[in-house]
């Protein structure tokens, strides 16, 4: 199933400098990372939150439509080992599995890309270095410092994982205070970032601004013009999918999408019954 998505994208050309002046070609690289293929091709992309455990609710939101899943741990009591079960029990479904890390820590980061994460979201990024340190958990040498151990990402992604993992894994900063917004340009600008994601909850709960205020709305234009500016992606909730420069998007949990489903499905048999 995953070879279906695999798209073998060509490589430019990369000179590598000899005695002799030649170069030679790099070797393509499978992109299986459909959500990342999707991004880069200036499309925008949305992830269904998962808080659950229940590896059959998982897979319902992976079949669902979703780009990825945005996997919660930052916000929920889920642990690696049943992540790692609910990402098996979807092999090959389409949402691609991100994971919100409890911790921008080496061991997190780690964990999560050995479970078979292609999106590491990392959490109130407050420094340069958080942001440089992330990429370099989740990405292999010579790019990153990655320890290359066990898992079972070689089951999902095959055999070739070691040498196309860089390319697939995506690190996603999120932006959630003032302090943060201020140096937006400096973390969109660090090498191996993908995407700047303004938290619009931490952001108001930290300035005490609501939504549409003026010095609210300020901050937002601040973090949308610096990660565009520096050839990012800009993120945000998907209820700001109308705004202008954002294309990666954090969709709803599977609690309100249950809720809003069942609802739906009663009020249209109240028009169709009289129920």
């Amino acid at each position: 199933m995953i070879a279906k998505r695999v798209v073998l994208l060509s490589l430019v050309s990369v000179a590598l400098g000899s005695t002799t002046g030649s170069a030679t070609k790099a070797e393509p690289t499978s992109l299986y990372n459909t959500a990342k293929q999707k991004l880069l091709s200036g499309k925008p992309i949305v992830g269904g939150t998962v808080y659950t455990s229940d590896p059959n609710i998982y897979c319902a939101m992976a079949d669902a439509g979703f780009d990825f899943l945005w996997i919660e741990m930052q916000h929920s009591p889920l642990t690696f080992s049943e992540v790692a079960t609910m990402i098996k029990a979807c092999k090959g479904a389409p949402a691609i599995p991100f994971i919100r890390v409890p911790d921008a820590t080496e061991g997190d980061i780690q964990k999560a890309t050995d479970v078979g994460a292609l999106g590491i979201i990392v959490p109130m990024v407050e420094s340069v270095e958080e942001a440089e340190a992330a990429v370099q958990y989740a990405k292999y040498p010579p790019v990153g410092r990655r320890s290359q151990g066990s898992g079972q990402y070689g089951e999902l992604w095959g055999a070739e994982y070691r040498k196309s993992a860089n390319e697939n894994v995506m690190v996603i900063a999120m932006i959630e205070s003032p302090n943060a917004a201020a140096i937006a340009d400096k973390i969109a600008a660090v090498p191996g970032v993908d995407v700047v994601f303004a938290a619009s909850g931490d952001l108001g709960s930290f300035t005490g601004l609501p939504m549409g205020d003026p010095k609210y709305e300020a901050l937002i234009q601040k973090i949308h013009d610096d990660t565009l500016n520096a050839g990012k992606k800009l993120g945000g909730p998907f209820t700001w999918h109308d705004r202008k420069g954002f294309t990666f998007f954090q969709a709803a949990g599977e609690a309100a999408l249950i809720k809003a489903g069942a609802k739906a499905m009663f009020e249209n048999a109240k028009r169709l019954y009289e129920y």
